[in-house]
């Protein structure tokens, strides 16, 4: 099991900047990469970003330019830099270990998560 502990989140003005972290420890086999998901209440989790273990990055379209995700891996730590926040950014968000990131299929094992909340 991979345990995931996420960090950061916060109350934020639309416009504004929130760098999300997320302390990762254990294992679960295999590994691909990590990922950012995020859940609106009453609705499933939803892809954001993920970073495989080469380095490559894919984005949801809708955050392409405003979030940069990266990881180092001497501090076991996963990152989510937000720029340019608007209201629908708004969820609980949670990182994953990832089965496969070119098929964003993360690894059922999530942490408790990380509100953001972005007012208009």
């Amino acid at each position: 099991q991979v345990q995931l502990v996420e960090s950061g989140g916060g109350l934020v003005q639309a416009g504004g900047s929130l760098r999300l972290s997320c302390v990762t420890s254990g294992y679960i086999f295999p590994i691909n990469g990590w990922g950012w998901y995020r859940q609106t209440p009453g609705n499933q989790r939803e892809f954001v970003a993920a970073i495989a273990n080469g380095g490559s990055t894919t984005y949801t379209d809708s955050v392409k330019g405003r979030f940069t995700i990266a990881r180092d891996n001497a501090k076991n730590t996963l990152y989510l830099q937000m720029h340019s926040l608007k209201p629908e950014d708004t969820g609980v968000y949670f990182c994953a270990a990832m089965r496969s990131v070119a098929m964003r299929a993360p690894h059922d094992n999530w942490g408790q998560g990380t509100q953001v909340t972005v007012s208009s």
